[in-house]
């Protein structure tokens, strides 16, 4: 009987996913902010007579907080699939879905990567 037999070693991999998670979704956060403050910047100056600076810092600081959290969601969701993989059939508490968390975390990485995407092709 290995230690694995606990329920709880499970439910911690899972909450360890859900951990990732948040971060994850801080950092999209993060970058959002970062890359609108940009346009906030512009909006600003717009009003004022002084010359506009370059705020592509902005923007590319913001891109690569989306592109971390992207890949921090994706190498979460990838890293408790491989965890689950080990585990055996009795290991899994009965009715547990295993894919719901990793599903949310890919399409979180996606959305990320769309809103990277769609910030760079609107802004460079």
């Amino acid at each position: 009987m290995s230690y694995l037999d606990d329920p709880r070693v499970f439910f911690a991999a899972e909450r360890t996913l859900l951990a990732w998670q948040r971060t994850a979704v801080a950092l999209i956060g993060l970058g959002f902010v970062v890359e609108r403050f940009g346009l906030f910047v512009r909006m600003v100056n717009a009003s004022h007579t002084v010359p506009v600076e370059s705020t592509a810092p902005t923007l590319w600081f913001g891109v690569a907080f989306l592109l971390l959290g992207a890949a921090v969601s994706t190498l979460a969701a990838l890293q408790y699939q491989n965890f689950v993989r080990t585990l055996t059939h009795p290991e899994i508490p009965r009715g547990h879905n295993t894919w719901l968390g990793p599903i949310l975390n890919y399409a979180l990485a996606l959305a990320a990567l769309a809103m990277a995407a769609w910030f760079v092709w609107n802004g460079a």
